[in-house]
């Protein structure tokens, strides 16, 4: 596939992110067709590296940062080398996008902020995604994913009424900080295109997830309502939840909406009568009665296999899908059919799986290209294609251990 035919094709990122956030606002960009550059040092590589999924310790071999990180090329300069800081300068003048998700002052004592870096290129834009932003008492926080979705509030309406919170056992923040830096990189790409001005955009990942909190704060602040852990249950459906199957520890989520779901639903199960009990009349009723609704829902599934109970209602429109673990997705026909997982070669961990590209363009397909950066995998390229330097100067910086 030519590089023409990607959306973001000609469109150059730096990437100095780590562990999750960064890495993968600028993976969604790479997979778009964008360059993305990932910025290392073997001083310090980027902790995902090593996460404990990586049973060898080694930092190429990866589960989570080879998904993270696809699509990108990759260098290792020291940035606490005044050197290092001069190459990256440069580097950026001839890109289009810097992403990082340091604390509040790490690009700052480098030289590497904003204020600095857009006087070697105006147009640039820049955003980065601290925990909990640049200025107010909890700037220098430090924090995690997980950490994030529980005090954002998230965590604690995940788990089962009156029992302790679970909490989303996630890096959700994470995800959900990507993806809306990646939606503010996009806006800022226009913009650049309609005025011809680039801009700074700071993004705080504590914010983007207090931000998907929408209905539970209203219900707060107009009623003073607390949202509770539910565990699997809905406010406004009944029934609704995962119901015990046939089978060891198999199980089947359910949701029906509505009064007409409600008496497809008893059609499909074998027990019409339901629908003319004054107990389960209405969407009211039913979630009012819900504990003894649920029991009969399950006294039904315990005696089909998920996928029958899934076959049943899907047939009458009801929302039923089996609980499945990775191993029974990975294998589904479906997903095998939409190419949801590809396998290609990595050149030192051999064939790899890693989950396709969730959107897929009519006019400019998107695709994986090539795996995730070794460390500095790309310094010649960077250097002399991209910088003008000779063969000799990368040996040097190498030597010099500006480039490591």
């Amino acid at each position: 596939m030519s590089e023409a035919q990607r959306p973001l094709q000609g469109i150059r990122v730096i990437d100095f992110g780590q562990t999750m956030a960064g890495p993968l606002l600028s993976c969604m960009l790479a997979d778009m067709g964008a360059e993305v550059i990932k910025v290392e040092t073997r001083k310090r590589p980027d902790s995902l590296r090593l996460s404990p999924d990586n049973l060898e310790r080694d930092v190429e071999r990866d589960p989570w940062f080879h998904s993270a990180n696809r699509n990108k090329l990759g260098i290792t300069v020291d940035f606490s080398h005044a050197e290092g800081v001069e190459l990256l300068k440069r580097l950026v003048a001839v890109s289009d996008i810097v992403v990082e998700n340091f604390s509040p002052d790490v690009m700052a004592k480098r030289g590497l902020d904003y204020a600095t870096l857009r006087l070697v290129n105006p147009a640039l834009v820049m955003i980065s995604l601290p925990a909990a932003g640049q200025t107010g008492p909890l700037a220098d926080l430090v924090t995690y994913g997980p950490s994030l979705t529980c005090f954002s509030g998230v965590d604690s309406m995940v788990g089962y009424p009156g029992e302790r919170v679970l909490g989303l056992q996630q890096a959700y923040a994470d995800a959900n900080g990507a993806i809306m830096g990646a939606i503010a990189v996009m806006a800022a790409l226009r913009h650049r295109q309609k005025t011809g001005v680039g801009q700074y955009i700071e993004m705080a990942q504590f914010e983007a997830t207090v931000a998907t909190l929408g209905e539970a704060l209203l219900g707060y602040f107009m009623n003073g309502v607390v949202a509770e852990t539910m565990g699997n249950r809905h406010a406004s459906m009944a029934p609704h939840g995962n119901y015990r199957c046939e089978g060891e520890d198999s199980w089947v989520s359910i949701a029906v909406s509505g009064d007409h779901e409600w008496r497809q639903f008893c059609k499909a199960i074998g027990n019409p009568a339901w629908t003319e009990e004054p107990i389960f009349a209405d969407s009211y009723q039913r979630l009012q009665h819900r504990n003894g609704l649920d029991q009969r829902v399950t006294e039904w599934t315990q005696q089909h296999s998920s996928y029958e109970v899934m076959q049943l209602l899907q047939e009458v429109g009801v929302a039923a899908m089996p609980c499945v673990s990775t191993e029974e997705r990975f294998l589904d026909p479906h997903i095998t059919e939409r190419r949801v997982y590809l396998d290609y070669e990595h050149p030192v961990t051999g064939v790899d799986w890693i989950s396709n590209l969730p959107f897929r363009f009519s006019s400019s397909p998107c695709d994986i290209r090539r795996p995730s950066p070794q460390m500095g995998e790309h310094n010649e390229y960077v250097c002399v294609d991209l910088l003008g330097m000779t063969r000799e100067d990368v040996a040097q910086l190498t030597e010099r251990g500006v480039l490591n």
